[in-house]
């Protein structure tokens, strides 16, 4: 059973092929089974790489068994419509369109398995990019808040040294009238006079004015304290809410610019690999020895050509035969005396009856 499944997958004549030798039936079997294992091999890469893409199983899979029934019919059309030639030169021109398209497969469907045999790797890059464009996203959304919390800063600096500059020339007019009291400094006179009572008249407008400072800026200071703290949340909301895109930046295409970024001899040799699996069935056809199915193909293909030009070259004889007959029995009735005669008389009536009619027309209209 295994090997008539093979032989289907060859594109082999299977009745013909049977009155073949043994030795016969297994070169296409190896044939058929190359065949189908490019088609499962096409498969697996297809599927895995629309997984990279969709993360669902289900179209890959569908995806992947249409794939894989493109390739393989394609191989299987290909590989039974390679004729043995004399030449091996037109055996390879014959498949030169297939070894091309073999190329261009290759490289597609070997780029998703590399992503899976270099995963690791992969992710180790993919992972510090992550962290790079994190660090780049949380710079540029904290640019995009720094005018607004920079202002605020630079704002509720200001309120806070006015309230400092107030307490210090609070705090001077005090030690002010307390050294004039006692006598220490200013008019250096001990006691509570006049020089006295005029700078603690001064100290108390003073700080009178500190307190209302005071109790303005504060309230500005924790109104502006307020709007920093919303500004940072908003900042932070804005940087969770960017983090998930950049946790997804794992698609095929970010792997694929990944996988370039690693040494890329070891992605070579598995290109090569695949490219070789790939043209593998017309490989096979080309290398192999013209053999007795060959021949028997060729003898059947031969015999019907011969025919069908036999078939040709007798029916053109017919044709020619059949007009000379026509020709000559035409031209002995052309010849006949007593034909001619009739066919004189009854075109003499004709014209009699013709001539009749058109007389009776030029009457009805005088």
């Amino acid at each position: 059973m295994l090997k008539s499944f093979f032989i289907l997958c060859s594109g082999a004549d299977k009745n013909l092929l049977e009155g073949c030798s043994e030795g016969e039936q297994t070169k296409y079997v190896g044939i058929g089974a190359t065949v189908f294992f490019t088609a499962v091999m096409a498969f697996i890469a297809s599927a895995y790489a629309l997984f990279t893409v969709f993360d669902s199983v289900y179209p890959a899979i569908a995806f992947g068994v249409i794939w894989s029934l493109l390739i393989f019919n394609l191989d299987r059309f290909i590989v039974s419509n390679i004729r043995k030639r004399e030449r091996f030169g037109s055996e390879f021109l014959q498949a030169t369109p297939r070894i091309v398209l073999a190329i261009i497969i290759a490289i597609v469907i070997s780029k998703p398995l590399e992503i899976k045999i270099f995963e690791k790797e992969i992710n180790t890059v993919l992972l510090k990019e992550k962290n790079a464009m994190a660090l780049n996203n949380k710079k540029e959304v904290a640019n995009y808040f720094k005018s607004d919390l920079d202002k605020n800063k630079a704002e509720i600096a200001t309120l806070k040294n006015e309230i400092t500059q107030k307490e210090k020339e609070v705090n001077t007019l005090y030690e002010t009238y307390i050294t004039e009291a006692e006598g220490t400094k200013g008019t250096m006179k001990l006691g509570k006079g006049p020089v006295f009572k005029e700078k603690i008249a001064k100290h108390n407008l003073a700080s009178a004015e500190l307190d209302t400072i005071r109790k303005n800026n504060l309230i500005k200071i924790a109104e502006k304290e307020n709007q920093n703290k919303t500004l940072q949340a908003d900042l932070d909301k804005k940087v969770t809410e960017t983090q998930p895109i950049i946790d997804g930046f794992d698609g095929l295409m970010a792997r694929i610019n990944a996988l370039g970024k690693l040494p890329s001899l070891p992605s070579y040799f598995i290109m090569l690999l695949f490219l070789a699996i790939e043209t593998s069935p017309i490989i096979a056809k080309l290398l192999s020895p013209k053999g007795e199915y060959d021949y028997k193909l060729e003898d059947l293909e031969t015999a019907l050509k011969t025919t069908l030009e036999q078939d040709k070259y007798q029916r053109s004889l017919l044709v020619k035969t059949s007009a000379a007959m026509h020709d000559k029995v035409y031209q002995d009735i052309a010849e006949d005396k007593q034909l001619y005669d009739l066919q004189r008389k009854n075109a003499t009536n004709l014209l009699e009856l013709q001539s009749n009619n058109f007389l009776e027309k030029q009457k009805k209209t005088l």
